[in-house]
């Protein structure tokens, strides 16, 4: 998968000129999406199909600064898997320098109650069991 790309805005700054830690989360979710949609099967056809993907722990490691004009290269990766639950990790770089790593994980809801992935998206399942 190609890694998702973003340049950090200067309104993502904090007063010192650094990419301020809360934008990071967002910088998740716009690279899963984007990996979502790489893999043919976006968030839209999701969310048309009644199911939505609700986000239960974020962890993050910040290991050196981003500034304004950064280009963050996202890769993301399938962690833990379970048939209700899904953890996706990410790796952002600029150049060849780590910048911060990253898990995400999430469950699938239809009218609010649980759905087994495999069951409900089983080709969205095989797709990301053999990407």
């Amino acid at each position: 998968m190609t890694p998702y790309i973003h340049v950090v805005k200067y309104y993502e700054c904090d007063r010192m000129g650094i990419t301020h830690h809360s934008n990071y989360v967002r910088f998740m979710e716009e690279a899963r999406i984007d990996w979502m949609d790489q893999l043919g099967y976006g968030f839209e056809r999701m969310e048309a199909e009644g199911v939505v993907s609700p986000v239960m722990e974020i962890e993050l490691a910040y290991k050196h600064p981003t500034t304004f004009k950064d280009k963050i290269a996202i890769s993301v990766e399938i962690g833990e898997m379970s048939a209700l639950k899904i953890a996706f990790n990410y790796t952002m770089r600029v150049g060849e320098t780590v910048v911060c790593t990253a898990k995400s994980k999430h469950c699938f809801l239809e009218n609010g109650r649980p759905v087994a992935l495999e069951k409900r998206f089983p080709d969205f399942y095989k797709l990301i069991t053999t990407n």
